[in-house]
């Protein structure tokens, strides 16, 4: 019996493993009823990850907002 890793076994999720790997890790699926389990928790565990939204903290909108709002009023006052 060869003991996969996390890795590999998240590799094998992503598609990123070897084919070698992913066919040694396939045969073991059909009988280590364990591994087929530790592979859905992973799977379940990764599911959210597809879903990640990334959005910038408030403090930096306000800052970004900031500095436009000064450099505008500085631009209208050099530019009559």
């Amino acid at each position: 019996m060869t003991l996969f890793t996390p890795e590999d076994l998240l590799r094998y999720l992503y598609k990123e493993s070897s084919p070698e790997l992913s066919a040694a890790i396939e045969a073991a699926l059909k009988e280590d009823w364990m591994l087929r389990e530790k592979l859905e928790v992973l799977r379940s565990s990764t599911d959210h990850l597809d879903k990640v939204t990334v959005a910038p903290r408030m403090e930096v909108i306000l800052r970004v907002m900031n500095y436009a709002r000064k450099t505008a009023v500085q631009e209208t006052v050099s530019h009559p």
